[in-house]
């Protein structure tokens, strides 16, 4: 569990996310498995395609498009405690009120059945507003896949209810969808799909290790 705020000392961001090819150098047979926009991160060095062994995508997407997606989603279907945390927040843009924030949106992350642990799960996650803000500012509107896993063993594990990520964006997106990629959607699950449904998510990652 977070004790604190996830802080780190001098400039965090300054190589970021091209760190990410520090870490896949440094080990043998690297899979990189990125949930959501780890999962963009990722995409987003194309120096790692030839620096991986697997690559897999959860919740994930090729290019910023889902974002414009998914604030669609949010003006259809608003939550009066997301709104009141978000005015919180913007007053004062702290690591304590990104968290009830978070929170507070948790019922576009998860299905009413995963709710409750969902919840619980990201009470516990830490919390830091400048690498949200740091997003905001360097990577989220301007994101694109600058690598495809055309040689790259790739697992794009999609959950069926996701509301925040939009998953049909892979069909539409061209290198995702050769021999190399397997897509699996997992039944009864949103944004977080091994929360509703870790069996599916463990079949998935067996199917993807039988074709290394």
């Amino acid at each position: 569990k977070a004790d604190g705020p996830a802080h780190v000392s001098d400039d965090p961001f300054a190589h970021w996310p091209n760190v990410l090819l520090e870490a896949a150098r440094a080990l043998d047979n690297v899979i990189m498995v990125g949930h959501s926009t780890g999962g963009m991160f990722v995409l987003s060095v194309p120096e790692l395609r030839e620096h991986l062994a697997g690559v897999v995508l959860i919740g994930s997407a090729p290019h910023a498009e889902w974002r414009k997606r998914f604030f669609e989603f949010v003006e259809r279907n608003p939550i009066p405690a997301v709104e009141q945390a978000a005015e919180l927040y913007d007053q004062q843009p702290d690591d304590v009120r990104l968290r009830n924030l978070t929170l507070a949106a948790a019922p576009w992350n998860f299905t009413g059945e995963g709710l409750s642990a969902g919840r619980k799960i990201l009470a516990d996650l830490p919390y830091n507003r400048d690498a949200v803000l740091w997003a905001e500012e360097n990577f989220d509107d301007v994101y694109r896949a600058r690598w495809t896993p055309v040689d790259v063993p790739a697992l794009i594990i999609s959950g069926e209810h996701d509301k925040v990520v939009d998953q049909s964006l892979w069909r539409e997106a061209p290198g995702f969808d050769g021999p190399n990629v397997l897509h699996r959607t997992i039944s009864d699950a949103g944004h977080f799909p091994w929360v509703e449904n870790p069996d599916g998510v463990s079949a998935a990652f067996t199917n993807f290790a039988e074709r290394l």
